[in-house]
């Protein structure tokens, strides 16, 4: 299915990195219309403005995507604004600093709120109206962190885990039918994600500090424009798994190849920039 005037595209995360990106250069494919949200009331303007010259008729939302409520008026909007949606985007997405014991259950199930049942919440919401139309594609934003368990990253690690897990069963539930289910997995993005993330409740504020900076500088590989591409060249393929960046594939095979030592091949792999520190790391008695 290739991208036309009739596509409709709802991206949630809108306001910023990989979301704001893909609008763009959605844009520039001259498609039927953009449903654009994020709770980034400012950053969505931001994105819009951007886009006032594209020609592709856009409108924005503020929508807390953990507000199963807030979807659904989401979903009923988008219709009365373009009267469909052909693709959806579940784009957005937060990160949590802080080993499982420095992690309070409110921060776990904030992260879970909107990085999983977000993504449940834009599916349950959005799938009725893709089904009346010709085809149709979910897209929903997992992680390399989806295929293998970093130490420092519990919480954002499970809701990878479980975004890929229900986009696979949702791909079989799903086939044969018109709409066409994947799942995308971007490497290191430079993108706030890592700048914007919660603090545990008892993690170290300048620990995480340090961490997000190595991670953007040392980690982070490719760009928000990057990923976007990649993401439309799937939209275009319908391809089931969207990996974005070197980083990304090179993951997708060490963790089957080494199932048990992934880690350490992994931290070879980035030259010890991914567990830098975690050997002197002060642990909590």
């Amino acid at each position: 299915m290739s991208l036309t005037s009739e596509s409709v595209i709802v991206i949630t995360g809108a306001a910023s990195g990989i979301g704001r990106a893909t609008a763009l250069r959605l844009a520039a494919e001259r498609v039927g219309g953009l449903a654009l949200s994020d709770v980034n009331t400012a950053g969505l303007s931001e994105t819009a403005t951007m886009l006032e010259k594209s020609g592709v008729k856009v409108s924005t939302h503020v929508v807390n995507v953990a507000d199963r409520a807030a979807v659904e008026a989401f979903a009923a909007e988008v219709v009365a604004e373009h009267g469909r949606a052909t693709h959806l985007l579940n784009n957005a997405g937060v990160s949590l600093f802080g080993d499982f014991e420095e992690i309070s259950d409110e921060d776990f199930e904030w992260l879970m709120s909107i990085n999983f049942w977000g993504v449940v919440n834009g599916t349950r919401a959005f799938l009725p109206i893709l089904r009346e139309q010709k085809a149709a594609q979910i897209l929903n934003v997992s992680s390399v962190f989806g295929f293998v368990g970093i130490p420092g990253n519990a919480a954002y690690c499970a809701s990878k885990f479980a975004v890929r897990g229900f986009t696979e069963s949702l791909r079989h539930e799903l086939s044969g039918t018109n709409i066409a289910v994947s799942a995308i997995h971007p490497g290191g993005i430079k993108t706030d994600i890592a700048n914007s993330g919660r603090l545990g409740a008892r993690a170290n504020a300048a620990e995480k500090h340090a961490t997000t900076n190595a991670f953007n500088s040392e980690l982070a590989e490719s760009t928000p424009e990057h990923a976007a591409e990649t993401i439309v060249r799937g939209m275009k393929s319908r391809s089931p798994r969207i990996l974005i960046g070197a980083d990304a594939h090179s993951i997708s095979w060490i963790y089957r190849i080494f199932p048990q030592n992934y880690l350490k091949a992994l931290d070879l792999l980035s030259g010890g920039k991914l567990l830098k520190g975690r050997a002197n790391r002060k642990k909590a008695v």
